[in-house]
């Protein structure tokens, strides 16, 4: 690619795509979304960071676009970089974790907004189970950190 201005070779990179994903606890359950857009499925709240915004405003931004919810302690949890992760492009997405007061509300992106407990869990899009369950394996050995 040649640049428009000095016409010199410019050198093109494909790097990741960075996202985010929101385990929000209401209660003894977590949200769950059903996607409206491919790839469909259920899912954890999440999306796309805008350029220009930190992780944590584009945590927050898609928990209130997606369910309805203003999260509070919002907290990094882990982050997931398999580049197979999504079959749409090579994504890495650092999980969040926040607390919500009420039941979701789907907007945006979600069809449908539910709570789910460990034992009702739907299938999952993406690596959404295993984030799910690492989320519960730690919240088991870890009970003082929630």
């Amino acid at each position: 690619m040649q640049c428009p201005h000095c016409n010199k070779n410019i050198t093109m990179y494909r790097n990741p795509v960075p996202t985010v994903d929101i385990i929000i606890e209401v209660s003894s359950s977590i949200v769950i979304i059903k996607r409206k857009n491919p790839p469909y499925g259920w899912a954890l709240p999440g999306g796309f960071v805008d350029y220009g915004e930190s992780f944590e405003t584009a945590a927050a931004r898609e928990a209130k676009e997606e369910t309805g919810l203003d999260v509070t302690n919002l907290r990094q949890f882990k982050t997931y970089s398999d580049p197979d992760r999504d079959p749409r492009q090579h994504t890495v997405s650092t999980i969040f974790i926040a607390q919500a007061d009420s039941p979701p509300i789907a907007g945006d992106d979600a069809e449908q907004a539910e709570l789910f407990t460990e034992d009702t869990l739907p299938d999952l899009a993406f690596d959404h189970e295993k984030i799910i369950s690492e989320y519960f394996t730690y919240k088991h050995t870890n009970p003082s950190q929630f």
